[in-house]
């Protein structure tokens, strides 16, 4: 059965989020990512240390040290429990949290980092340079599971290759998900080595093994679960946000010509799971509160099912956060050139909702844990410039793209850099931002 009695449960609005609060950071007054009203999540260390990662949190372009800061007490509001996930090497402790634990912290860690703060002098000396500091995958991932949650894309891959009928019957009614490998996520900034795989040529007589010739990327959001369900009880759609820590930049390297002939019938395997990217920093829900909008999907189409539906859909269920993808070749470095954008979208276009996968995901029994991670799929929205990635802006490579060194792209090259970013922008509201998820591809490995 469904969770009885669920009730409607969102983030709430409060003085964490006010446009006018200031920090005595002074780098984080007017920070495009990283003013007091977000305060993300990383596991961080200084660069060039063989000490075990712990976690900060950014404000500006410092890092609040979190271990430091609970041992010298300033944490106000935080419980023991929250002060020992604060001393942990990663964030899976503090996705564990309830809910109200989490936001007790934030609050503290607010009113703390705020320029009226009576422990501005004690938390100054848990600050850290971003400059001087490198950056692991923020939770240990036990599974990762990839939807495809953008219409727009699911429809554009289909007219690639099913031109009379090009998005399958199911989509509108459940939301498609595949599980990944999570031991090869890495962090931004992680190198991406050009995979090998079985491809086959049009009019071969069999495949060959061979290096991936349509390497591309997919832009999408990483959605972190937070406390789990350890009894298998299927999450309620009215609760699922409560299960849900805060979300990423992601991005799904996809190896095309290997994918086309190994995806029938059970789906992704070598085209995907040699690298997935991710940015470091994890924006809670509670930050991204103010950026919650109503979702909606067409009239023609039909009403999820129950377990998929709820009254707050309407009111709360999407997310406004702007995504953008841009590259930069080698030749463009040489000439100075600042990295070209390659399309720019909103999660707002999403057609299932992070409440909807949580819940469609746990519907069966599957037990989701702390620290778990889900892709929404690649995110394209309805215009021409929204594609989230190649094999749509170009046609299956049929429409080179021109970039202003000259070059033309159908996909990615060796020493091409694939940058992605995320932000939020809302009249009477500061702008947060996901910070970048950066690869650079790198040649493929010798056999």
């Amino acid at each position: 059965m469904l969770e009885p009695g669920a009730l409607p449960r969102m983030n709430p609005v409060d003085d964490t989020h006010d446009a006018a609060l200031q920090s005595w950071v002074e780098s984080a007054n007017g920070h495009p990512d990283f003013p007091i009203q977000n305060l993300p999540f990383a596991a961080f260390r200084r660069t060039i240390s063989s000490v075990e990662f712990r976690i900060g949190v950014a404000i500006g372009d410092r890092i609040v040290d979190l271990q430091a800061a609970a041992d010298a007490g300033v944490l106000e509001a935080a419980s023991p429990s929250t002060l020992a996930a604060c001393r942990q090497s990663c964030l899976n402790g503090l996705m564990a949290l309830p809910r109200e634990e989490r936001s007790a912290l934030r609050g503290s860690l607010s009113r703390a980092l705020a320029r009226n703060s009576t422990v501005s002098h004690a938390l100054q000396q848990c600050l850290v340079s971003q400059a001087g500091v490198e950056y692991s995958v923020p939770a240990d991932i036990g599974d990762y599971t990839d939807f495809y949650t953008s219409v727009h894309h699911a429809t554009n891959i289909g007219r690639l290759f099913r031109p009379d009928n090009p998005l399958l019957p199911n989509y509108k009614w459940v939301p498609i998900g595949y599980h990944g490998r999570s031991s090869s996520i890495g962090v931004s900034g992680e190198p991406i080595v050009r995979p090998r795989g079985q491809t086959m040529a049009a009019g071969a007589a069999a495949p060959a093994l061979e290096v991936c010739k349509r390497l591309d990327y997919e832009l999408e959001l990483g959605v972190f679960v937070g406390p789990g369900n350890a009894d298998r009880a299927p999450i309620a759609i009215d609760r699922a946000m409560d299960h849900v820590f805060g979300v990423c930049i992601l991005n799904d390297w996809s190896a095309r010509d290997i994918q086309a002939w190994e995806y029938q019938p059970l789906g992704p395997f070598l085209s995907k799971n040699f690298a997935t990217t991710i940015s470091p920093w994890v924006v809670t829900m509670e930050a991204l509160a103010p950026y919650r909008i109503g979702w909606t999907r067409p009239a023609s189409d039909p009403r999820p099912l129950p377990y998929l539906d709820s009254p707050d859909l309407s009111t709360s269920g999407a997310l406004d956060i702007q995504l953008e993808v841009l590259i930069q070749t080698r030749q463009m470095e040489a000439a100075a050139l600042p990295p070209y954008r390659l399309a720019q979208t909103s999660y707002r276009h999403a057609y299932w909702t992070i409440a909807q996968i949580v819940a469609h995901h746990t519907v069966n029994g599957c037990n989701l844990r702390p620290g778990d991670l889900l892709g929404t799929g690649t995110l394209s929205g309805p215009g021409e410039s929204e594609a989230g990635a190649l094999i749509e802006q170009t046609a299956g490579g049929k429409q080179p793209i021109t970039l202003p060194s000259g070059e033309m792209r159908t996909f990615l090259q060796d020493g091409d850099t694939v940058i992605m970013r995320g932000w939020c922008v809302r009249d009477g509201y500061a702008r947060i931002g996901l910070g970048e998820a950066t690869g650079r591809i790198a040649p493929a490995r010798p056999l």
